[in-house]
């Protein structure tokens, strides 16, 4: 009987099929739409400031931007850009690189201090070593100061000990009159050597279009193994090249050196030496002060002669490349010594004169490189023809001679491009 009372309050509840312990969304019925639920209880106002804080975020990172730096004037090609990045900004891998410790034996010369530029001018840091014998601190004072600088007054015929990535090695008398009084090409080349051995380091050998001799061949190929005479006035420079080349290769072969090899034909531009005895500083430096041009010999003797910034763009292509050379760097365009005379007189004076003089000893007849090697491998030739980079030597020229401030830039197209030359 008892089981069967019913008490005021207990009637029986109705029974769920289902259990869920969260009561039911209005929004996940049928009968209520989504947009009601968004309307809701400010829910919407909540939406709009969830916006406005992720637009506020996203414009404060910084992005990135492109900033085009110009070369040195004597330098004439399109500006590189130059990534900079903000603080708190991420740098994308692509766009990374991890600067090089770099050596540059007579950094402090003509060429040395081109490529130092250019180096600097990458991001890596630069150690100059030089004994000041051709070189002048005024061709790399612009870089006193930088943290990524160095400069060591140092002679490469003694050793030195130093950790680096790479060696460009330039440290040698490249002109007559000079090499001559001084020749160093074997002891530093040995000794550049070593420290590249010590140091796991790249070793990039500055050799020279001499090592062609009085050639019999035209124009010359990195396989022509020239017409040296070894006893005379140039032997020092000419066979202590080829004996360097000997060395760098035996390095390579019996050590596992990392070695390239660059033989340079005749060179000119800014921060020559005005009296060192080639035939380019020569015929500027004679017709700036009114004195006659010597040619020496009938003047039918041919060179080829390229602009500074080539032959850099191409010690950095050989140096960042996977072969080691030999390769010819020149300008293949050729010129009699007459002709060479008559495009000075055309940049300078017309008035210019021309004084013929007895040919020295075993001055090459012909010089010319082939360099077809370096434009498979390295993808290089030069740009600067020698009508439009001349002006721009004889700016620095007449600078260094007169001290002349006035017109204090030059412009000069080359290749097609405008470029700006302080004087």
């Amino acid at each position: 009987m008892g089981s069967e009372l019913t008490y005021r309050g207990h009637e029986p509840q109705p029974t769920s099929d289902s259990y869920s312990p969260k009561p039911t969304k209005p929004w996940s019925t049928v009968v209520t739409p989504p947009i009601t639920y968004i309307l809701r209880e400010q829910r919407l106002l909540f939406v709009l400031i969830g916006i406005i804080i992720a637009t506020i975020f996203f414009a404060l990172i910084p992005s990135s931007q492109t900033i085009y730096v110009s070369k040195p004037a004597h330098f004439i090609h399109p500006p590189r850009p130059i990534y900079r990045f903000n603080p708190g900004g991420k740098v994308p891998l692509s766009l990374k690189r991890k600067g090089l410790r770099i050596v540059v034996t007579g950094g402090a010369g003509f060429v040395g201090s081109h490529l130092v530029d250019r180096l600097i001018e990458r991001g890596d840091s630069v150690i100059v070593v030089d004994n000041f014998f051709t070189g002048n601190k005024d061709n790399v004072m612009h870089h006193f100061g930088k943290s990524n600088f160095e400069l060591i007054r140092h002679d490469v015929v003694k050793p030195l000990l130093l950790e680096v990535d790479q060696i460009y090695h330039l440290a040698c008398p490249a002109s007559p009159v000079h090499y001559k009084y001084n020749p160093t090409n074997v002891v530093g080349t040995l000794n550049m050597l070593g420290l590249a051995k010590r140091v796991g380091a790249r070793f990039l050998l500055t050799s020279t279009s001499e090592v062609y001799g009085d050639p019999l061949q035209h124009p010359q190929v990195e396989t022509y193994w020239g017409n040296v005479n070894p006893i005379g006035v140039r032997s020092c420079y000419d066979e202590g090249k080829r004996t360097a080349e000997t060395l760098t290769m035996d390095y390579h072969r019996g050590a596992g050196v990392e070695v390239r090899i660059a033989r340079i034909f005749n060179t000119y531009g800014p921060r020559m030496c005005i009296d060192d005895g080639r035939v380019v500083s020569n015929f500027v430096a004679q017709a700036l002060r009114k004195e006659p041009m010597t040619v020496y010999g009938d003047g039918k003797q041919t060179r080829s002669f390229q602009y500074v910034s080539d032959l850099v763009d191409g010690l950095m292509r050989l140096m960042e490349g996977e072969h080691v050379g030999p390769f010819n760097l020149g300008n293949p365009g050729e010129f009699t010594m007459l002709e060479l005379a008559q495009v000075v007189q055309e940049t300078i004076d017309p008035d210019a004169k021309i004084e013929f003089r007895p040919n020295t000893e075993d001055d090459p007849h012909k010089r010319k490189p082939d360099i077809t090697k370096a434009k498979n491998l390295l993808g290089w030739e030069p740009k600067v023809a020698l009508r439009n980079g001349l002006p721009m030597m004889v700016s620095d020229f007449r600078r260094r001679i007169f001290g002349d401030h006035k017109d204090n830039s030059v412009a000069i197209t080359v290749g097609g491009l405008r470029g700006t030359m302080e004087a």
